[in-house]
């Protein structure tokens, strides 16, 4: 299953969401998509769709994805990465009125330069995208917390 999230952020990101409706209506894409809208306007009509789920079922959907194509948000890109998905991430950019700056841009840019996932700005690249991260070996990401937890346990254990 693919899941979208475009986040909580109060500017509508509708061009992913038309272009993933477009990929499924032409067979583009076969796997079940659902999307977690935020404030869009667009209202996909080839697969499901809600404008926001709870912190539980949030983090349930994105177990049980094999791929999360999300905004460049660092809470669902994390979400994403500590859960070893593969991850797209499409930034919000500000030339659209998706966001105020193009910050997410330089997020996802550093993460994809690092190898945890593949960034898309022009979302009519998706298609490819979607082939190279079902193909990828991407890089494990470990947080500091996890990390730090880490070292101390094999401290208390030697």
């Amino acid at each position: 299953m693919i899941f979208i999230t475009l986040g909580s952020q109060k500017f509508p990101m509708d061009r992913l969401l038309i272009e993933v409706d477009r990929l499924v209506e032409i067979g583009g894409i076969n796997e079940e998509v659902f999307a977690q809208t935020g404030y869009c306007q667009y209202k996909p009509s080839h697969y499901e769709s809600c404008q926001f789920l709870g912190r539980v079922e949030f983090d349930d959907t994105i177990e049980r994805c094999d791929l999360l194509i999300t905004h460049g948000g660092s809470g669902a890109i994390m979400s994403g990465l500590k859960q070893q998905k593969r991850v797209i991430a499409v930034p919000r950019l500000k030339a659209f009125g998706e966001h105020v700056d193009d910050h997410q841009k330089e997020l996802v840019g550093v993460l994809a330069e690092k190898g945890y996932l593949i960034m898309v700005e022009d979302v009519s690249k998706l298609p490819g995208s979607i082939e190279q991260a079902k193909a990828s070996h991407f890089k494990v990401y470990e947080s500091s917390t996890d990390r730090v937890v880490r070292i101390i346990r094999d401290f208390i254990d030697e």
